[in-house]
């Protein structure tokens, strides 16, 4: 009971420490919040001493950030949120209206990203149910390519296509539920790609395990059998489904910045750049408390489908050693990659020719040119240099802090709950309040949130694993906590999660991507991927190769992370006998169908 009681206190410790942390965002940035709304407010107004300490008087912050933050929790208490520094309207009924578009966008994206996931993970189930999966890993590149796609370049795209040269939709402002179908789509095709991929890993598992095959030998339809290996399944994604909850509704803000929506996280945005703090404030902490409430409902949903078998110690390895996918596909993207790089390396990103602007792919220029007349091939392969070293740097650290963090859930499950409340875009405001621009604020910006999904992942895996009998087994051989750790629990959890991060690897210098576009990145003339993007994004109706240039590269990074994770498999072992699964689809160890004894590995 303690341990609740502990982990609720750390909950709201942190969520008060952040919302305290936004309510500090004018000093940290040691701006004058008086000057800021007055040019918010008036930019042709002179600001005089005499005009900014009236203003300071009307917002009552003349005894500084301890009077302001104290005055507005205070308010808080009575169910009063203040009034905007900006337009002077009460911030609740704002905030609440924007959050409510929020979670009505959120939804319908959450229903596209699980239609996605469910059409990748389709052909596997339908194997699985026939038992013919054979030694069939994971989904092939559409998923990749899914994955890696821009959430502000499909919405882009297709507000530009489907909304104004079709006309099927409407693709500006929102006026009804009709408005909410192409950002769900664009929100809801890479979040599914993602959900897809990980499930699509898990369900191999899941249909080798003993039930699989007592289920046929009773007679249960092959539909039946599938039903329960997604619902074997799914408890381990929960964790990473209530971080794409709230992710959806404060981190869509370049999606709602392109639709024009005013969404919770577009609202909480535009209050930061104006130091608007009883909107900034307010729409932070329901970000906070919605991510309590996903987390919560995803925990009881994660303990009613496991039942009792998590608490008993009864369930199976869903990570069984495998062999590793064929490494053709990876050597192939990969050389495609290095080679698009190579030859934009040689030509020259900066060199301007204005009677060469918006030329369509040739010979002379294989990728086109943008609208200062510059190379795109040498732009695109210059970026990369930034871009994906970055981004993999950012990986790499993301993921030794997910899986050492995952490996505390009572620690780290907290953190991730208030980190992942906050959109990347808020982040990367506060990071420049308190460490100055520069080209190293998007990193620390994406680098601080990237490894939730990761720990997230990593504890709900340790948790089902530690529930499974060979586990239970091993201890009773009078195996330790330190010989457990070692040899049978991060042998299980570590390679899901690595793939998970490869998997995310495209996703990270997505995210460095969306803040350049949104003018948080690097600057001009720069050519980082996301700042391409940005800056021919005005361009691609007319010429859309400057905008499928960049963002081509960026799939194709995507299908080789993808594809390389499929061989970070932990091989069978080959002393030992082998023999057909329990559901007759592909050989395992002989060690991993009995509960292995101390020191069994």
């Amino acid at each position: 009971m303690w341990q609740r009681v502990a982990g609720a206190g750390w909950r709201i410790l942190l969520a008060v420490g952040l919302v305290c942390g936004v309510g500090l965002l004018p000093w940290l940035t040691r701006t004058d919040p008086a000057y800021t709304v007055l040019k918010a407010r008036s930019a042709e107004r002179e600001p005089t001493p005499e005009v900014l300490a009236d203003i300071r008087r009307q917002l009552g912050i003349d005894g500084g950030p301890l009077d302001v933050l104290t005055g507005w929790l205070g308010g808080l208490v009575r169910g009063d949120a203040g009034r905007s520094w900006i337009s002077g309207a009460d911030v609740l009924p704002d905030v609440t209206r924007a959050l409510g578009v929020s979670l009505l966008l959120m939804g319908v994206a959450l229903l596209v990203a699980v239609l996605t996931a469910g059409l990748i993970c389709a052909r596997t189930l339908r194997l699985g149910a026939r038992r013919r999966l054979g030694g069939r890993r994971g989904g092939g590149s559409l998923s990749a390519v899914l994955a890696s796609l821009p959430e502000f370049l499909v919405a882009s795209v297709l507000a530009t296509v489907v909304g104004v040269q079709l006309g099927w939709l409407p693709a500006l402002g929102w006026y009804g539920p009709q408005w909410t179908l192409l950002p769900a789509l664009a929100l809801g095709l890479p979040a599914g790609a993602v959900l897809g991929r990980l499930l699509d890993d898990l369900l191999p598992g899941a249909f080798g395990e003993p039930w699989a095959l007592a289920a046929a030998a009773r007679g249960l339809t092959g539909r039946s059998i599938a039903r329960q290996a997604l619902r074997r399944c799914v408890p381990a994604l929960l964790p990473n489904f209530g971080l794409f909850v709230v992710g959806l509704t404060g981190g869509a803000v370049a999606v709602e910045q392109v639709f024009d929506i005013p969404g919770l996280g577009r609202t909480t945005l535009q209050a930061a750049l104006a130091q608007d703090l009883p909107v900034l404030q307010s729409g932070t902490l329901a970000l906070v408390l919605l991510a309590g409430l996903a987390t919560g409902a995803t925990r009881v949903a994660a303990r009613l489908l496991t039942g009792p078998a998590l608490r008993d110690g009864a369930l199976s390895s869903l990570h069984r050693p495998a062999p590793p996918a064929g490494g053709l596909l990876p050597l192939l993207y990969g050389a495609l990659l290095l080679a698009v790089v190579g030859f934009g390396l040689t030509r020259d990103p900066l060199a301007l020719d204005t009677g060469q602007r918006l030329r369509a792919p040739s010979l002379d220029h294989p990728f086109g040119t943008d609208a200062l007349g510059r190379d795109l091939l040498a732009r695109v392969g210059h970026g990369a240099l930034d871009t994906l070293a970055l981004a993999a740097a950012i990986s790499a650290a993301a993921l030794l802090a997910g899986v050492l963090l995952g490996l505390v859930p009572r620690v780290s499950a907290p953190l991730v709950d208030t980190v992942n409340s906050v959109p990347p875009v808020l982040v990367a405001l506060l990071v420049t309040a308190v460490a100055g621009s520069g080209a190293a604020t998007p990193a620390l910006a994406v680098g601080a949130v990237a490894w939730a999904p990761l720990a997230a992942h990593t504890s709900s895996l340790l948790r089902q694993e530690r529930a499974t009998l060979h586990i239970t087994a091993t201890k009773g051989l009078g195996a330790g906590p330190v010989h457990l750790l070692r040899h049978e629990l991060l042998p299980a959890v570590v390679p899901p999660v690595l793939r998970h991060a490869l998997l995310r690897l495209p996703g990270v210098a997505l995210a460095l991507a969306s803040l350049g576009f949104l003018g948080l990145g690097a600057q001009p003339p720069s050519p980082e991927w996301g700042l391409l993007l940005a800056e021919n994004q005005p361009y691609a109706e007319r010429a859309p190769w400057a905008v499928l240039a960049p963002a081509a590269v960026l799939a194709l990074l995507g299908a080789l992370a993808v594809s390389a994770a499929g061989g970070l498999r932990r091989r069978p072992t080959r002393s030992s006998p082998r023999q057909t699964d329990a559901a007759g689809q592909r050989p395992v160890a002989e060690a991993e169908r009995e509960p292995a004894g101390f020191g069994a590995r």
